[in-house]
């Protein structure tokens, strides 16, 4: 049985909730799942999620091995915030 502490696999999840027009949106991707939410929420979600990724490459790291504090400031920077 493989030691979990050792296994750096994390996921992103993004949820909308303000989709109204009942299309079922989920996107999938390195690292990220998303669901939800309205055309214009789901792609600023998926845009950002792209964003971190490309982030977190550069940083030569996995999504599972970042600090919170890692986590927080590469999230901030790929939204825009």
């Amino acid at each position: 049985m493989a030691d979990a502490s050792k296994n750096n696999t994390a996921l992103l999840l993004g949820m909308g909730l303000d989709g109204r027009d009942e299309h079922r949106r989920i996107t999938r991707g390195d690292n990220f799942c998303l669901v939800g939410g309205s055309e214009e929420t789901h792609e600023k979600m998926t845009e950002t999620a792209v964003k971190f990724n490309e982030k977190l490459s550069k940083r030569g790291k996995r999504l599972g091995e970042l600090s919170r504090e890692e986590f927080t400031d590469l999230i901030r920077e790929a939204s825009g915030k």
